[in-house]
């Protein structure tokens, strides 16, 4: 409901150069300099200042970064309400999906449940796994997707919102097709003596924390390579590429096709379920009680 070239004049502002704004908008330096001269075609002024320093708004150019701004929150509200009353009246259960976090799980689960007579309507959205994007989904559970079915171990996920658990999946690892364990049926801890293991930092994930100081205490030769507190598609391309280990699901096999995924012989699993919001609307929750009654039986 807004043009493009207002975010990118938004972008360039904030960052301070058309190269930091294209890495923000996952577009090229040249694409955000020609939505800028275009923006400036538009409006038949001057908009940016382009110095050796970087970039900077004019006068009109500050003019036009305070409206916009106001115009896309208004805008994207707009929409969001239409799209909450079209929920509202279609009973739509809008199910999140990505990589890392997939939805058939849910889906075929649906498709077991419904018999033709339940009233909800699947919309599948799909999302990013990288921090920023993930982070995004988080606080706005309810808006844009109301659910979505993931590994759910996080402390803070379990404080903030609602999740309905379907299993326990067991912890595996992964490494890289290259790496002189990777023919092996399964692993041991003997195997991996000497080794590089990335896990997960310290901090939100109970399960992992367990197993970092299991490797602390009990094989100390074990070498632990800190991994930011939430997995995305980087992680894996870092454990290609440095040769090494790491923990991963089952549900993750597929990621990365140069790696591969064993069982190792340890008992640790992740609770894996819905999450959603903490205060649902009347569809989220209706449609929640079906599946829970459905797992329960």
């Amino acid at each position: 409901m807004y043009i493009r070239e207002l975010a990118t004049l938004i972008a360039v502002a904030d960052q301070g150069s058309f190269l930091k704004a294209a890495k923000e908008l996952y577009i090229t330096p040249a694409s955000v300099m020609n939505q800028i001269n275009k923006l400036e075609g538009i409006v038949g002024v001057k908009l940016i200042e382009r110095t050796n320093q970087g970039a900077k708004l004019t006068a009109a150019g500050r003019s036009i970064y305070q409206d916009a701004k106001q115009m896309i929150e208004f805008s994207n509200t707009a929409i969001e309400k239409a799209r909450q009353f079209s929920a509202a009246e279609q009973n739509v259960i809008r199910v999140g999906t990505s990589i890392l976090r997939p939805c058939k799980r849910l889906i075929d689960l649906w498709a077991e449940i419904d018999d033709g007579s339940q009233p909800f309507q699947i919309r599948i959205v799909p999302f990013d796994d990288d921090p920023n994007s993930l982070n995004a989904v988080m606080s706005s559970l309810g808006n844009q997707i109301d659910c979505f079915v993931g590994p759910c171990d996080s402390i803070e996920w379990q404080a903030q919102h609602n999740i309905l658990l379907l299993d326990y999946i067991p912890c595996r690892i992964a490494l890289p097709r290259k790496h002189h364990l990777a023919k092996k049926n399964h692993l041991v801890w003997s195997d991996l003596e000497g080794e590089i293991f990335m896990l997960i930092q310290r901090g939100d994930s109970p399960v992992l924390n367990q197993m970092r100081d299991d490797i602390l205490k009990n094989h100390p030769n074990i070498k632990i390579k800190d991994a930011q507190n939430k997995y995305d598609a980087s992680i894996f391309n870092e454990c290609d590429q440095a040769n090494c280990l790491m923990e991963t699901l089952d549900i993750w096999t597929d990621v990365h096709p140069s790696l591969v995924t064993l069982p190792m012989e340890w008992e640790y699993k992740i609770p894996y379920g819905i999450v959603y919001a903490k205060s649902p609307s009347q569809a989220v929750q209706d449609f929640i009680a079906v599946v829970q009654k459905s797992i329960l039986i």
